[in-house]
């Protein structure tokens, strides 16, 4: 219950990149994509003055590739963003993860690799202590990779809790189903996985409007926050009404 909630509930209003542009895709596929801006740090900047406190940045090119593909735009960002922001797609390596932190990147997020190497996780967790969001991006009860577009045997609740007794910082747990779908998010599924670990837990994929935020933050205690992307670009939902419904 909400009452026993020991942390803020926190709102990350994304950022999704590709080809250098903000976009949306829907159910995660790339050739669905609408472009909501060409320049991704006024974006962030609008977010920030908009009173979020942290802004969630997604690389989709780099999911896919394996590799960041938008570092100008991740960079651009950063030299002005006040607020905190976290990044995920396209980081495999430690050599990444350094160069993010160190580049003013408050945390990073590992999906993929949790999946294909989760030793390197543990390792990056373990080197940079709360720092570290593991990425946990699931279609009907099964954990994808590689920009969505890898399949794998692995249950979201399994993958999560064998990392929990690492210093991660948070799970995001995304709906691939939902995402970008504006069809209201998976609250069931997202608290039964805040139920299972100790590690706070995001929800991505699907807010439709204030009303989504609420039933997240009354669900579970664990259930850390929420990535709000489409709607706040459509305008279905205002930043102030957001961060209302979260107070």
């Amino acid at each position: 219950m909400t009452q026993n909630r020991t942390r803020p509930f926190s709102l990350y209003p994304a950022i999704d990149l590709k080809d250098g542009k903000c976009v949306r895709l829907l159910q995660g596929r790339m050739e669905d994509s609408t472009v909501y801006n060409d320049d991704p740090a006024a974006q962030s900047i609008m977010f920030q003055n908009a009173g979020f406190s942290w802004v969630h940045i997604v690389d989709l090119d780099g999911a896919f590739a394996g590799a960041t593909r938008n570092t100008g735009a991740v960079n651009a960002i950063l030299s002005k963003l006040a607020v905190k922001a976290q990044l995920g797609g396209g980081v495999r390596d430690m050599v990444a993860v350094e160069r993010w932190l160190e580049a003013g990147m408050t945390r990073v997020i590992l999906g993929t690799a949790a999946v294909h190497d989760p030793d390197f996780v543990k390792a990056a967790a373990a080197r940079y202590p709360g720092r570290i969001v593991l990425g946990v991006d699931a279609r009907d009860g099964r954990v994808k990779t590689d920009g969505w577009d890898g399949d794998t045997d692995a249950d979201p609740v399994e993958l999560v809790k064998s990392f929990e007794s690492q210093a991660i910082a948070a799970v995001v747990y995304t709906d691939i189903s939902r995402d970008g779908a504006l069809k209201g998010v998976n609250v069931d599924a997202t608290a039964t996985l805040a139920a299972a670990t100790s590690i706070p837990v995001i929800a991505s994929g699907g807010v439709a409007s204030a009303d989504d935020i609420r039933a997240l933050k009354a669900a579970h205690p664990n259930i850390e926050g929420v990535i709000i992307g489409r709607a706040l670009y459509d305008g279905r939902i205002t930043p102030a009404d957001a961060l209302a419904a979260a107070a």
